[in-house]
């Protein structure tokens, strides 16, 4: 059985592949302009013809499209959508939206056949993870209206593989269900993967026991940051899986069963720039903001839109084991850059953070960034590192917080506070969890 969901589209010769993303840039801008009077409106005023666009420098001329601009245009007519719709409200068959924690919800809309789009999308992510019709996998929350684990059901459903849906249940009873009908994966946040295997503890069972063997992990940087990726292998017994996606652009990253920690961009359905602040694109090795294009979404169509996460990339013949020639976000997605805080001059990303404290057994899953202005000279940054202890190990709170002071220290090169509270004083958050704390009053 191939390791591939389709393997001509995952091993396609790097020219061909190029090409073959063009063409479909193309169609897909044609096909915006053709239907969407917001895409015709921008298209115009950047003297953009559709049918001019041949090569990649043709395609770095069309203009990027911002989160702020789809929030402007679905606050006109027609309602809910505005004018970004290129389909008919018939043609429409699925809505969802953005969770808004960066502003208003931007609503989605989505057609059947942009449904079967999404599901060919996480079906790649889901079999490249492993998952094969024998297998039985659990959702351990309720969908809502987010897309993600809508489209994740839809492509279990696709592969073959039995679905469990676990929405209504509190934590305590979807551990005892994946106990009971051995369940043997199951898709989360890291947050919540973690979470799970403490409830499962607290309920008197081992999660190491289930025959669980596969935790498919989305939402959250954790599972392509190592120490946040160990804690989960360890507590489960099982192999961890990164997927990246976003409501307005589709699963467009995966890890796979191969060596190599990071993401594959799924190039196959979707063009994904990677570029510098300056808008041009990065050499391997470097890091960059992803700009990205679905290329086979039609209701709602999205042209050059920037995600405002940051990969590095990897490409060529040694960037996997796996055979994809997809290139490569070694590492996943290293950050949201809306996340990226400047501390006394110092870029600190959240992610390094996380990997310090989850690489180091001396203190448990759980902790939280707090950062303020300083006492006595408010033109100072002050970043506290609030962490629990490890019951399960003999480390003092004292010892604790030396070994992190120092590790943080060589790593994000901050002199952080640290703060070793006792085990379970934190909040236990059930889905995804926002750590970083900034209550610095002329923070901008």
């Amino acid at each position: 059985m191939s390791r591939m969901w389709n393997p001509m589209l995952e091993t396609m010769d790097r020219a061909d592949l190029r090409a073959l993303q063009v063409d479909r840039f193309r169609e897909q801008v044609r096909h915006a302009y053709d239907h969407s009077p917001f895409y015709r409106r921008k298209l115009d005023a950047a003297g953009i013809d559709p049918d001019g666009i041949q090569t990649f420098e043709d395609v770095r001329a069309v203009p990027t499209t911002k989160k702020g601009e789809l929030r402007e245009a679905q606050g006109g007519e027609p309602f809910p959508y505005g004018d970004l719709l290129a389909a008919s409200p018939e043609g429409v068959t699925e809505y969802h939206q953005t969770s808004g924690t960066t502003g208003e919800p931007v609503r989605q809309a989505d057609s059947w056949s942009d449904w079967e789009w999404w599901g060919d999308c996480w079906a790649t992510v889901l079999w490249a993870q492993g998952i094969r019709p024998d297998d039985r996998v659990f959702f351990p929350f309720s969908y809502n209206v987010f897309v993600a684990f809508w489209a994740a059901h839809y492509a279990c459903e696709r592969i073959g593989a039995e679905v469990v849906p676990g929405g209504n249940l509190s934590s305590a009873q979807r551990v005892r269900k994946m106990r009971e009908i051995d369940v043997t994966a199951f898709a989360s946040t890291p947050t919540y993967a973690l979470r799970l295997a403490e409830v499962a503890r607290e309920e008197g069972f081992e999660p190491t026991d289930f025959a669980v063997d596969t935790v498919v992990c989305a939402g959250e940087p954790g599972a392509s940051v190592p120490g946040t990726k160990a804690r989960i292998e360890e507590a489960w017994g099982a192999d961890v899986y990164d997927h990246a996606g976003a409501t307005e652009a589709g699963a467009w990253g995966f890890s796979c069963d191969g060596e190599s920690v990071g993401l594959h961009l799924n190039e196959a359905q979707f063009l994904i720039e990677v570029l510098d602040e300056d808008g041009e694109p990065v050499d391997p090795g470097e890091t960059g903001e992803i700009v990205i294009t679905p290329l086979n979404r039609t209701a709602q169509p999205y042209i050059r839109f920037e995600l405002r996460d940051e990969i590095g990339l990897r490409e060529g013949a040694a960037v996997c084991d796996c055979g994809r020639t997809f290139r490569f976000a070694e590492g996943g997605v290293l950050g949201r850059l809306d996340d990226l805080t400047k501390v006394n001059g110092v870029l600190l990303a959240p992610t390094a953070i996380e990997d310090a404290v989850r690489s180091y057994d001396g203190v448990s899953d759980e902790y939280e960034v707090i950062i303020d202005d300083h006492e006595e000279k408010p033109d100072l940054d002050v970043v506290t590192v609030v962490a629990e202890e490890n019951p399960e190990t003999d480390v003092s709170a004292d010892e604790a917080s030396e070994e992190l002071r120092k590790t943080l220290k060589q790593t994000t090169s901050i002199t952080c506070r640290i703060d070793v509270v006792p085990y379970e004083s934190l909040e236990r958050p059930e889905l995804k969890a926002d750590r970083l704390d900034d209550r610095r009053e002329n923070h901008v």
